[in-house]
């Protein structure tokens, strides 16, 4: 209750309107009257616990909101799960006053950014690709928006744009899949242009490092080795 009660008056004096829960049940008919623009979920609480609760609303399809997961208990492995699950991002408790605006400021950020995107334009039924050149190497892809009702195609990328890691994204691939490869992707490109440096890494893609180092144990990405690498080319 006490730290409901910090949060919701720290969160008001910055000017957000705040909707407290005090378990996941309130929490559930909360998010069933309408979708909140950022949800803080707790771990530890007392009927169902955060990541429980976090996996149903990722089944219903109701996690159409950032959420930033809370706790003073969790374990890496806890936070890495949340993340997979859909979390945005993990805050530790007791968690300082300055890097919760700016988690909840992301959040907000990220919740507006995905309210502006575009819907894609529904795909043809039957689309058939050449197959490449037997002898052509695997080139890298970026997906290109699609217009006038066409499906997207994917285009080859410069260097300048990605690495070349082994990685190429597909349309035919599964969400996740597809999510998974373009963020090892991203990371291991911002990692090879940073020489492995965390800290420029960390500024560059707008994460805490708690949360990068977590993310990157999630994708299997080594910084270490990505560093190596890059000095020895």
């Amino acid at each position: 209750m006490g730290i409901r009660e910090l949060l919701s008056e720290i969160l008001g004096d910055e000017g957000h309107v705040v909707q407290l829960a005090e378990n996941a049940q309130q929490a559930r008919v909360a998010r069933q009257a309408g979708a909140p623009d950022l949800v803080l979920l707790d771990i530890w609480m007392p009927d169902t616990d955060g990541v429980t609760l976090l996996k149903e609303w990722q089944r219903d399809g109701l996690l159409t909101m950032p959420v930033i997961m809370m706790s003073g208990h969790a374990t890496i492995d806890t936070a890495v799960e949340a993340t997979r699950i859909g979390a945005l991002n993990f805050l530790e408790k007791p968690i300082a006053l300055q890097k919760l605006l700016k988690a909840v400021q992301q959040g907000l950020t990220r919740a507006q950014e995905v309210a502006r995107a575009p819907a894609l334009a529904p795909r043809p039924a039957v689309a058939s690709v050449p197959a490449p050149e037997p002898a052509a190497p695997a080139p890298m892809y970026a997906a290109q928006p699609p217009a006038n009702g066409a499906i997207g195609i994917a285009r080859p990328v410069s260097n300048g744009e990605a690495h070349a890691h082994g990685y190429t994204l597909s349309f035919d691939l599964p969400l996740r899949e597809a999510r998974d490869a373009f963020e090892r992707m991203y990371f291991e490109h911002h990692l090879g242009r940073e020489g492995g440096s965390m800290t420029r890494v960390a500024e560059k893609t707008g994460l805490e490092r708690t949360h990068l180092y977590r993310k990157l144990k999630q994708l299997g990405v080594e910084p270490g080795k990505l560093g190596k690498k890059n000095a020895a080319q």
